[in-house]
């Protein structure tokens, strides 16, 4: 009787070779060119590398199975690796005031998202990401919420390329409306944190005003601890619907994704004090690197004779989103004197 060593799996680990490959010089290249704009950032600096890719035909098959694989398992790593950013004294420093404008502009521009997703005649899941992607945190925010809105690729892309686009542009336009808004430095900095998307585009639109950054940073990261309950509520709400749907085949969504309630465990490490400035500082840098590889992976899902087909009116959804999201951040800031 002869035994058969069991199947060795380098095969499946070989076929991401050519893509990761590929990934981590466009990221190196990203973290080379952002410096050398003002107020450009790696993270969009990737996704445009990434869109070039595709729309250039370089984006050939032997790279798929890598870049699939930054763009899912690598954006999910760097999600739990935010949750070290965050601590929860943070909250206790906004204050009661700042935490009600952190959640009421969530929820308007969630809600006020998905009800004109709905009049513009937008698919659910796209809507559903899309809204995620403003009212929270960006690409962050949308991979969180992919798994529960049962989506497709094309539904992620959509999303994370309005992020990228209105958060980069964001860098260069709110600087200058704080003048004509009547905004000082630390209440522009509010405004930044509770409107803007990704947390890299946070700090870099922040950081164009002196004085600026230390509210906008303390603003955004306590509107990104949002981004968990809200995973769960909505994956809650699509239960209910499919309880209550005549066909009761196919898989009922998880109430929380397992990386998502990873990012919940490490906002709770980091509460605890344990971890010491330079582990924190490091898990920082790993944090950004895999956001930015990520992005290079959902970059070449950016298709644009795709995007020009099917994209028209996700992008007016998501430019009314955008200043939604500002609107009500600015009345926030302004009746809360932030």
């Amino acid at each position: 009787m002869s035994t058969r060593a069991p199947a060795p799996r380098w095969g499946a680990l070989v076929v991401l070779v050519p893509g990761l490959v590929v990934v981590a010089a466009a990221t190196a290249v990203a973290f080379a060119v952002a410096p050398l704009v003002p107020g450009l950032n790696a993270s969009t600096v990737a996704v445009v590398l990434g869109a070039l890719a595709v729309n250039l035909g370089l984006h050939r098959a032997p790279l798929h199975a890598g870049t699939r694989f930054a763009s899912r398992r690598l954006l999910r790593v760097a999600v739990v690796l935010l949750g070290l950013q965050l601590a929860l004294p943070q909250l206790v420093d906004l204050g009661l005031g700042g935490l009600a404008v952190v959640v009421v502009t969530v929820a308007v521009t969630f809600t006020g998202t998905r009800l004109l997703g709905r009049l513009l005649g937008v698919s659910g899941p796209r809507s559903l990401l899309i809204a995620t992607g403003f009212s929270i945190c960006g690409a962050s925010a949308v991979a969180a919420m992919e798994e529960v809105a049962e989506g497709d690729e094309d539904d992620t892309a959509v999303a994370i390329a309005l992020v990228t686009l209105c958060g980069s542009v964001a860098i260069f336009l709110l600087p200058l409306l704080r003048g004509p808004l009547g905004l000082d430095p630390v209440a522009f900095g509010s405004w930044v944190g509770a409107s803007v998307h990704d947390v890299g585009q946070t700090v870099a639109t922040a950081d164009r005003v002196p004085g600026a950054l230390t509210a906008a940073v303390v603003v955004k990261l306590s509107r990104v601890v949002m981004l968990a309950p809200l995973v769960a509520l909505v994956a809650v709400a699509q239960r209910r619907r499919r309880s209550r749907s005549a066909s009761t085949t196919g898989r009922r969504p998880p109430l929380l994704p397992l990386f998502v309630a990873g990012f919940l465990a490490a906002i709770a490490l980091s509460s605890t004090g344990l971890l010491p400035s330079p582990v924190l500082a490091g898990a920082k840098t790993v944090q950004e690197v895999l956001l930015a590889a990520a992005l290079v992976g959902l970059g070449t899902g950016i298709h644009l004779p795709s995007l020009v087909r099917t994209g028209g009116r996700a992008l007016v959804l998501g430019l009314v989103s955008w200043v939604l999201v500002g609107g009500v951040a600015y009345v926030g800031v302004l009746l809360l004197g932030l």
